[in-house]
């Protein structure tokens, strides 16, 4: 075990909130190796990069000697998380929970060690827990207390139905910490409520109260919104190595070190060497390729990433993409906007009719590849290099 504040300056670099500090400094004194505790409701069947901003947090913890336990909340996900959610989430299927278990097992792997981490699932306990522990477990917490969490007040304020049985969500997870005894509970910073809420049941239970790491949201390509699936600005880990490389490459060079500071696994020390060879005037496409490299190599294997690296060269580099093209943004729409109108907003053509004759001419690319579709549609969330011709260039925002 290092000492304990090298320990802390690992565990709180890149997070946004650590409840109690000075307990987790005394739990680390200990010596003995802490209870981690993360978990993952499997709603969807894929992880992408956001996901993986506390999953690299965990493997921190390994690397300090600690046990970490990965949660899969196959209980909860029948509930459904409502944090940040304004409307009541449809519920699942057991089939379709266990089939999205599996492929999180098979992902997390990518990143964690499987001989240190710890697969759990809710239902253990809290199948257990019977109708009566149920009716217990909800005497824990008032009415007044649950209207207290944002999303909650909001739906409540705007005469927005909350069902009954989403109050139980924060309270099962509470009870989680309880059942598996955890010392440091860890989330997105949209979990704070769901949180504490551990910190409160283990007290009531006679427990020590876990410590609660909060970790930042990831922006998507976009640059503004969270990174998710359902806005279609995502790196999904179990990509294609070539677009895991080339939606990397997309994203603005400000961005890039929020990547750099949430993702890399390279010290901290090495990443403001970066930022200062950057200042000094080195291309920042170069050093955006290292991140794109690491993250292929990370999910696909190092030759994946030179594999990546040299298809994204003969595609981008050897079309003489500049490095200073302009970034525009562009209003697409709930439904998306096709391929020809985009052109005509973006200003790389007079006219809708001249947008669908260059398509037509094989004179247009997205992200390096020949587009042929005048229909297409470009959907909100994306970031996307657009040329029509030799010469015009943009870097579009759909929003």
């Amino acid at each position: 075990m290092t000492d304990v504040q090298a320990a802390m300056e690992l565990i709180k670099r890149g997070s946004d909130t650590l409840l109690i500090e000075a307990e987790l400094v005394e739990k680390l004194k200990t010596g003995r190796p802490l209870r981690v505790k993360v978990g993952f409701d499997p709603t969807a069947p894929d992880l992408h990069l956001g996901h993986t901003v506390v999953i690299n947090k965990m493997r921190h913890f390994q690397e300090l000697g600690h046990h970490v336990m990965f949660l899969i909340g196959d209980f909860t996900g029948m509930i459904g998380d409502p944090s940040g959610k304004n409307a009541t989430r449809p519920p699942l299927s057991r089939e379709q929970i266990m089939e999205n278990a599996r492929t999180y097992e098979e992902q997390v792997f990518k990143i964690l060690d499987p001989e240190k981490t710890e697969i759990c699932f809710n239902s253990t306990w809290m199948e257990g827990l019977g109708t009566a522990g149920m009716i217990r477990l909800a005497a824990q917490q008032t009415v007044a207390r649950m209207l207290e969490r944002d999303d909650f007040a909001k739906r409540y304020g705007n005469n927005q139905p909350i069902a009954i049985h989403e109050f139980l969500y924060p309270l099962c997870q509470g009870y989680d910490s309880v059942a598996m005894k955890t010392d440091v509970e860890m989330g997105g910073t949209d979990q704070r409520f769901n949180l504490l809420m551990g910190r409160e049941l283990q007290k009531h239970y006679g427990q020590p109260p876990q410590c609660v790491l909060m970790m930042p949201l990831l922006e998507g390509l976009d640059g503004v919104n969270k990174m998710s699936k359902s806005l279609g600005n995502y790196i999904g880990i179990s990509e294609a190595p070539k677009e895991i490389f080339g939606k990397t490459m997309s994203v603005s060079d400000t961005l890039m070190w929020r990547y750099y500071d949430l993702l890399s696994f390279r010290s901290t020390a090495e990443i403001e060497g970066l930022k200062r060879d950057v200042e000094g005037g080195r291309n920042p496409r170069d050093v955006k390729v290292m991140l794109a490299q690491e993250l292929v190599a990370r999910f696909h294997g190092a030759r994946a990433a030179e594999e990546a690296l040299a298809d994204f060269e003969a595609r981008f580099q050897r079309n003489a993409i500049p490095d200073d093209i302009p970034q525009v943004n562009v209003l697409v729409g709930a439904e998306g906007l096709a391929l020809f109108q985009v052109l005509k907003q973006a200003g790389l053509t007079g006219s809708t009719s001249e947008a669908m004759r260059m398509i037509d001419q094989g004179a247009v690319r997205i992200n390096g590849e020949r587009a042929d579709d005048k229909g297409m549609l470009l959907r909100a969330g994306e970031q996307v290099v657009l040329q029509v011709g030799k010469r015009k260039f943009a870097s579009v925002v759909l929003a």
